[in-house]
């Protein structure tokens, strides 16, 4: 489940507005980008609620960066997407979701949740500044 679509868009529209001088509506950024507006629209509200944007209302108004591109992580651009932290697997030590009910007995729980750790520690590393040079 790592990045679905919504992640993508995420990252895409943050990259259009980041190489913008001026804020930028979602209705245009999703003609640019060919995103339907009332779901991207969804995603810039979830970046903004996690500080990553800001929106300005008015003529002049839209959507701009709340911080510098190298204080943004991926990991944090995936949560605010996606609404809940990133998860290669949908059974982990961490989740109650084991498909098997056997998170306490299960022998590759151990292995997958070192897995997970290692791919969120590269998440919380990388920084959307990383991903846009």
């Amino acid at each position: 489940m790592l990045l679905t679509r919504a992640s993508e868009y995420a990252l895409l529209s943050l990259g259009k507005i980041q190489s913008s001088n001026v804020p930028m509506g979602a209705e245009l950024i999703a003609n640019e980008l060919s995103i339907p507006k009332s779901f991207l629209a969804k995603i810039l509200q979830n970046l903004a609620k996690h500080g990553i944007l800001e929106s300005r209302k008015g003529a002049h108004g839209g959507f701009f960066l709340a911080r510098k591109v190298d204080e943004i992580t991926i990991y944090s651009i995936i949560l605010a997407a996606e609404g809940k932290a990133p998860a290669i697997f949908d059974c982990t030590q961490y989740s109650d979701t084991c498909p098997n009910g056997t998170i306490g007995t299960c022998y590759i729980s151990p292995f997958l949740a070192k897995f997970q750790s290692k791919i969120d520690g590269f998440l919380y590393e990388l920084t959307l500044g990383d991903i846009l040079k």
